[in-house]
């Protein structure tokens, strides 16, 4: 990345305007002394280097490293948007989108490390900035290295990325908008479940109901935070669990999966700041059971 410095900024050190304009992470300057590189006019300073000026800053980020854990696989990936900061990916429901103990390969990332690798950029690795459960399909940004990581990272903790969902959930809502404001935690007794309790980390689930599908409503949901199940977590503990969570209560008569779809992501681009809204169609078994609850009416 370059920059040239301007009157207002002279003066400034290195690391003062790198972190100050355009907000590198004290982990992510240690980075670039290690192993990358700071020119100012062509010559290579360090970070305490006092800016004047006119001066041309450059930034030489090290590569990205990919961990032994991560294969390059050859899966077809619908790729909704792509630059050389970040890349969206329209999640299939039953893929995974990082490996864990259960899903080592046959994920998403994996896919993006091969996809990388076919088109020779291999200092990319993944940084999933909204991830999804393996059964949730929808759109999920990722970032391509450590920078563009730490500020979409940032402006999501600032509510600054709107992720917006259709789910069906069991039985008819009687408000026709409303909020889920409820601390979910941990299961004690379980690795994989959350649950509703006070001790729990602030979780908010905006809804609005979009339409009663035989004995479902479809209802469209935006986040005001991201924790791990909080859609499912939340409607299960309203009483009416998604149409297809078995986990959180729902039946599996209709669908195999939690019937929750991201269908719409907006952003402030952490470079251009351009904004960026991005959507995907509901995918085709969501399609088909809204068809077949609709001829249940």
């Amino acid at each position: 990345m370059k920059w040239v410095i301007d009157k207002n900024n002279a003066g400034l050190t290195i690391r003062e305007y790198l972190q100050a304009v355009h907000g590198f992470s004290r982990r992510i300057i240690i980075a670039i002394k290690q192993e990358g590189k700071l020119l100012v006019n062509d010559r290579e300073r360090t970070v305490r280097y006092v800016l004047s000026d006119g001066d041309v800053l450059e930034v030489h980020f090290p590569a990205e490293k990919v961990s032994r854990n991560l294969q390059p696989e050859d899966i077809d990936l619908n790729i909704a948007y792509e630059d050389e900061a970040v890349i969206v990916i329209d999640k299939p429901a039953g893929i995974a989108a990082m490996p864990s103990l259960n899903h080592r390969s046959g994920t998403m990332a994996n896919g993006l490390i091969g996809y990388y690798r076919r088109i020779h950029r291999e200092s990319f690795t993944v940084h999933v900035v909204t991830r999804l459960d393996r059964d949730t399909s929808g759109l999920v940004l990722v970032a391509k290295d450590r920078y563009n990581h730490s500020l979409l990272s940032k402006a999501q903790q600032l509510n600054k990325i709107k992720r917006t969902y259709i789910a069906l959930v069991e039985g008819h809502l009687e408000k026709e908008e409303g909020t889920i404001d409820a601390p979910i935690a941990r299961k004690t007794d379980s690795i994989i479940e959350r649950t509703i309790h006070e001790n729990g980390k602030r979780a908010v689930t905006h809804y609005k109901k979009q339409s009663e599908v035989g004995e479902s409503t479809m209802v469209e949901i935006e986040l005001e935070t991201g924790r791990t199940h909080q859609i499912r977590v939340h409607f299960s503990h309203y009483g009416h669990p998604l149409v297809g969570d078995d986990l959180y209560g729902g039946s599996l008569q209709s669908i195999n999966r939690q019937a929750l779809h991201c269908y719409e992501l907006m952003f402030e681009h952490p470079i251009t700041k351009e904004s960026i809204t991005i959507q995907s169609e509901l995918p085709k078994d969501m399609q088909k059971l809204l068809e077949q609850q609709g001829d249940q009416k």
